[in-house]
């Protein structure tokens, strides 16, 4: 089986990241998309991040009605910080059977020389970027290994709608309708904030 490991904080999910990945599974030859969920991103502050299995629980309600999309814990049992490289390591020997893409967005490939043994993901694994407001595609692009694919370009980021539940205003049709009453009922990120 061919998966797409869509990596990311989902801090919280919103409708951009399942956009972007209904276009994956559309646009390429992917079987399925793992929205691994990532316990501690070390390129991002954890103390904006809201609990593990908080932010998994939410991915899980977005994609529960879509059998080409699920959930991955595989990095809340890996050591911490999370390095893509360790992961994508991890799964090759746990699921020797499957091909692993990794999906990232033309911001993520511009930094891609900062992250740990960039050159060995580049090499070892086929990357499907989507274009992302703002940013060129870096020469790193043509490799044969990394494909371009079109999707819309959205500028929904999880941070703008933590700034909107922090202003008391609605961020209702920016994330699944599952996702938005479960945080209306739910005040995971004012918690969040009233520690920080």
């Amino acid at each position: 089986m061919k998966i797409g490991l869509y990596f990311g904080s989902f801090n919280p999910i919103h409708m951009g990241h399942l956009i972007i990945a209904n276009q994956m599974v559309e646009k390429t030859d992917l079987d399925k998309i793992w929205f691994v969920v990532t316990p501690h991103n070390p390129h991002k502050q954890k103390k904006s991040l809201a609990d593990n299995y908080d932010r998994l629980h939410l991915v899980n309600l977005a994609v529960e009605d879509n059998p080409y999309l699920q959930s991955s814990t595989i990095e809340f049992s890996l050591p911490q910080p999370s390095y893509t490289i360790d992961t994508l390591t991890h799964l090759a020997e746990k699921y020797p059977d499957n091909h692993f893409v990794l999906i990232m967005g033309g911001d993520n490939l511009a930094g891609l020389h900062k992250w740990k043994n960039y050159e060995r993901i580049v090499e070892n694994h086929e990357i499907y970027v989507y274009r992302r407001p703002g940013f060129e595609v870096p020469e790193l692009a043509g490799h044969m290994n990394i494909t371009i694919i079109d999707a819309p370009l959205l500028e929904i980021s999880s941070s703008y709608i933590r700034q909107l539940i922090k202003e008391g205003k609605s961020f209702r049709y920016l994330t699944p309708d599952k996702v938005y009453n479960y945080l209306l009922e739910n005040p995971i990120y004012q918690r969040l904030m009233k520690e920080n």
